[in-house]
């Protein structure tokens, strides 16, 4: 793995990772981060369309189709690959925030709709953070689903106690 700090959006499908992120990831960025995602997907998603050249090179068989272009690239590794795998590929950013993976050592930040009638995906103890609609008692930091600000002023205090002990360490 790489020293990238990583922080993890838990929840259960339809409780709105994919929301709190679009929300996340702008209010990092104005703090001056560079920010990475890395999303899980229990389905079998395809990144390519029917038609287009890597979608024929893919179909041909190549294990790896890769397209680059001057503003952006996507190597698409056609063949089961470890999650440790892509995370070591992760560059060049401040950090590195995953959606729906719930298991690693890195800290997890919990969603919670009260209106889905599913629990945390976690215990709370298990939590840096939980984001809910409703007040719960726990004994892990809370913010309401809309405070965004207040979430990413906690991962970046988290970020600079940790960068300050890994150089007090060294």
């Amino acid at each position: 793995m790489n020293n990238i700090p990583t922080y993890s959006v838990v929840a259960f499908s339809g409780t709105g990772k994919t929301t709190l992120l679009e929300k996340l990831i702008p209010e990092l960025k104005r703090n001056g981060l560079r920010v990475g995602v890395l999303k899980h997907d229990a389905h079998d998603f395809d990144v390519d369309r029917e038609g287009k050249d890597s979608w024929r090179l893919t179909n041909a068989g190549a294990d790896v189709t890769a397209i680059v272009s001057a503003e952006k690239a996507v190597i698409m590794e056609n063949r089961p690959v470890p999650v440790e795998s892509v995370f070591r590929k992760i560059d060049n950013v401040d950090i590195l925030i995953t959606e729906g993976y719930k298991h690693g050592a890195w800290p997890k930040i919990a969603l919670y709709r009260s209106a889905s009638g599913k629990p945390l995906a976690l215990p709370p103890e298990e939590c840096f953070a939980v984001m809910s609609d409703t007040p719960l008692d726990i004994g892990t930091p809370l913010f309401a689903l809309d405070d965004i600000r207040g979430l990413a002023e906690l991962i970046l205090c988290d970020m600079r106690e940790k960068q300050q002990k890994t150089a007090k360490d060294r």
